[in-house]
């Protein structure tokens, strides 16, 4: 699970960095990098949500 969250926290920087920079530059390339972090990100959160439910039922 920790290795779960440092990939999630490593993301959501990367997806910060990205959206700052299309936010305030108007950086299309980031936008893209962005959109890119968010599909992961899902992916991650799916899998915490996952990891989390059978942490609770033990």
């Amino acid at each position: 699970m920790e290795s779960l969250l440092e990939k999630i926290n490593a993301e959501f920087d990367s997806f910060k960095t990205a959206a700052e920079q299309q936010a305030e530059k108007g950086n299309k390339a980031a936008g893209t990098r962005a959109r890119k972090a968010t599909l992961e990100l899902t992916k991650l959160m799916k899998e915490f949500r996952k990891v989390s439910l059978e942490a609770s039922k033990k």
